[in-house]
């Protein structure tokens, strides 16, 4: 069974807390899901200001292979947005759980219903084909929303969703009222979950097991509150998972990380890294025993092979690490200790684990360089010196120190702020020196609160095109960033070495 993927991250995905898209953006965001491949994309919401209707027109017009919808309330002036902004296809809604007739809308059932009736009527003689969303679908008595359905295939609606609209559904119940709506309508059916308890995706297979041909989803799961079903989990489920029943979606999945990286990075919002599929963690592992299985076969501790969705496998060293897993991450470099060095280096990995601190592959290296007596990895990037001030009338400066093959450089240099003071020191030493450059700066903050740490990611580029990223975790931001660019640093002098060791 061929199953529709509905995306909703230009709609519902931007109306996350703190998310706001401009017009470009979001045509960038629709191009690459059409390239993705998915088969509907909502591309917003026409009627709520100018920028939003300018957004909607300029994907109308882009020449996309999917089928672009607008979002409408149950009222001619939104419907006539739509309709506005070049659109033919509209899904549009209206509450039909008592709570919400009662305190939202101050309307009774036959209100609601005839609201609903009008709206698809006026949509049809409009020539939109129109897709209608009984809102809190899981909350609305079950006879009525039965009911409602049925009054919606009479006005000619094209397709029916059941929004699950705070995550209040379990798998069996969705599964229920879908097998209620296909029996009342015979129409195509839509799920629309929502990740209040953790249950979207499951609620969307188990809607989908029941018949539902469609569900709506977003790329990482954003949406409000707890989010929505996550583009990426739902697909690779049904792709992947055992089911009765055979399900296929269009996406291509090699390209669903590049995609969610693209948009985490537009949004500002970084999937946590135990996300399944796109999380930082995904297909990374540091237990000695997982390591040492991966290494043997992948499937041993990954479900999927990750090129399957543009991903690779990655170690990472830590208190839990093996020796197999620190030496195939010193292979990669062709580094090749022996027993005794690996177990040396291992000791040493393990005692900094100890103390509470993660283990970059550059302290890696230099452990290793350390150990094997290789002056070329112990030749490394050192912060030696640093200071920064700032404060109420003055221009932010810092003084950095690095030692770099065993000689001392100093710089001192001004910026907007503390941070941008700091790696403009360090970028004046290096780009002398190295002629590398900061290319990219991502922040963002782990935990809430005034104990919260910082994650600081960076790319950095030479004069010949190498690029390294590196990520550092700290209390302070100025000092984390620092951390950042001198292992970013680092990691790309360590390719250069060897690099030329391999010529």
């Amino acid at each position: 069974m061929k199953v529709r993927i509905f995306d909703t991250t230009l709609r519902d995905g931007e109306q996350t807390p703190g998310v706001a898209l401009s017009p470009e953006q979001k045509l960038a965001i629709a191009i690459k899901l059409d390239e993705l491949g998915v088969d509907a994309i909502e591309a917003g919401f026409p009627v709520i200001s100018g920028g939003e209707m300018q957004a909607v027109r300029g994907i109308s017009k882009a020449g996309l292979k999917a089928d672009v919808y607008g979002l409408a309330r149950t009222d001619q002036r939104d419907i006539d947005a739509v309709v506005d902004a070049g659109l033919a296809n509209i899904h549009t809604f209206i509450a039909t759980s008592d709570i919400h007739m009662q305190y939202k809308l101050k309307m009774g059932r036959e209100q609601v219903m005839e609201r609903a009736v009008e709206s698809i009527d006026y949509a049809k003689s409009r020539g939109l084909s129109v897709e209608f969303s009984a809102e809190d679908a899981t909350r609305t008595d079950r006879e009525f929303l039965t009911q409602i359905f049925k009054a919606a295939k009479s006005a000619g609606v094209d397709r029916l969703d059941i929004p699950d609209t705070v995550g209040y559904s379990t798998p069996q119940y969705i599964a229920e009222i879908t097998r209620d709506a296909i029996k009342a309508t015979g129409l195509p059916i839509s799920v629309h979950c929502h990740n209040d308890f953790g249950l979207a995706v499951a609620n969307a297979i188990s809607g989908i097991q029941a018949g539902a041909q469609c569900a709506h989803v977003t790329i990482n799961g954003i949406g409000e509150r707890a989010g929505n079903a996550s583009l990426e989990e739902l697909v690779m489920a049904l792709t992947c998972l055992k089911f009765n029943e055979k399900f296929e979606t269009n996406i291509k999945t090699e390209r669903i990380y590049s995609v969610s990286q693209y948009i985490s990075n537009v949004v500002g919002i970084k999937p946590q890294p135990n996300k399944a599929i796109v999380g930082a963690n995904a297909f990374a592992h540091e237990s000695g025993i997982h390591t040492h299985g991966v290494l043997s076969n992948p499937l041993t501790y990954e479900p999927i092979s990750p090129e399957l969705v543009g991903r690779s496998t990655s170690f990472q060293v830590g208190k839990h690490a093996g020796a197999h897993g620190v030496f195939a991450m010193l292979t990669e470099y062709e580094i090749a200790p022996d027993k005794k060095q690996l177990q040396q280096i291992l000791e040493k990995v393990k005692g900094i684990g100890d103390s509470g601190k993660s283990v970059t592959e550059v302290e890696l290296l230099s452990i290793a360089g350390e150990v094997m007596k290789l002056e070329a990895l112990e030749s490394i990037v050192k912060l030696t010196g640093f200071s920064v001030s700032t404060g109420m009338g003055n221009m932010p400066y810092a003084f950095v120190k690095l030692n770099i093959s065993e000689k001392d450089y100093t710089a001192t240099d001004y910026g907007v702020g503390p941070v941008d003071a700091s790696i403009k020191a360090v970028q004046q030493i290096t780009g002398t020196i190295g002629n590398v450059k900061l290319k990219d700066y991502k922040l963002n903050s782990i935990a809430g609160g005034p104990d919260a740490n910082c994650e600081v990611t960076i790319k950095v580029e030479d004069a010949q095109g190498n690029t390294a990223e590196a990520r550092s975790v700290g209390k302070d931001i100025v000092i984390t960033s620092v951390y950042a660019m001198v292992d970013g640093i680092n990691k790309l002098m360590l390719k250069k070495i060897i690099k030329a060791k391999r010529a």
